[in-house]
């Protein structure tokens, strides 16, 4: 289940993996199988190859894309959320989600 996002960012970061750009969406966030984790990102993209070869850049596997829906999309939690996140600038949303 997630929370503590508006509709607005929801649906720009759609917008944005339809569009083909690589697009973050940090959210908090609760699944049985992870209880220990608050937060994901969904780092998306509709472009296979191009997300597949960011993913590369970040020590991610293509076969970890979740291709179940319109927006495919990797997801982050833990160290490595943080650690991209950093690396890839997304400063605010490691603020606002910590």
């Amino acid at each position: 289940m997630a929370f503590g996002i508006k509709r607005e960012e929801l649906q720009e970061w759609k917008q944005r993996v339809k569009s083909g750009e690589i697009a973050f969406l940090t959210h908090y966030w609760v699944d049985e199988h992870f209880p220990e984790m608050r937060t994901v990102t969904k780092v998306g993209c509709a472009n296979l190859d191009k997300l597949a070869k960011w993913g590369e850049q970040h020590g991610l596997e293509a076969r970890f894309i979740h291709r179940r829906s319109e927006y495919p999309h990797f997801d982050l939690f833990g160290d490595r959320q943080e650690r991209i996140l950093r690396a890839e600038n997304r400063l605010e949303q490691l603020r606002r989600f910590q």
